[in-house]
């Protein structure tokens, strides 16, 4: 299944926009293809105000967020992944929601990879994952 991230980062931007507030998103700034002002970054995350009033053609696909705003007075083209977008949440009185980690988003405790590194052997047992009813 594709993932359910865009899907809701658009359902709960048009909600908090319907509720007369102020959308805001929270991105992993450190993870490959994200594209926001570098100044602004701070611990490895920027918030991103994405109302109307603060962007441009503002796209939220399968792919990612998009939209053109001015940061200091220049002109930008923001692009975040879909696994960058950590929450979305109203400014006014921060309701939204938090991302867990999805399927194909990096685990924030595993070291990058090195080109010295190789990638690691897959488990030649051959045995097969079990699932777990949990109640």
């Amino acid at each position: 299944m594709s993932p359910s991230r865009p899907y809701l980062v658009r359902a709960l931007n048009e909600w908090i926009l319907d509720n007369d507030c102020t959308p805001y998103v929270l991105v992993d700034a450190g993870l490959p293809g994200v594209q926001v002002p570098e100044d602004y970054v701070t611990n490895g995350q920027i918030v991103l105000n994405i109302s109307p009033t603060a962007v441009q053609n503002l796209h939220i696909d399968g792919d990612g967020l998009s939209f053109n705003a001015r940061f200091g007075g220049v002109p930008m083209t923001v692009f975040v992944p879909v696994v960058a977008l950590l929450a979305i949440y109203a400014r006014e009185n921060g309701q939204g929601m938090v991302f867990g980690s999805e399927a194909g988003a990096p685990d924030p405790n595993d070291p990058p990879p090195t080109p010295d590194q190789p990638d690691p052997e897959p488990d030649p047992s051959g045995s097969r994952p079990s699932l777990k009813v949990v109640k």
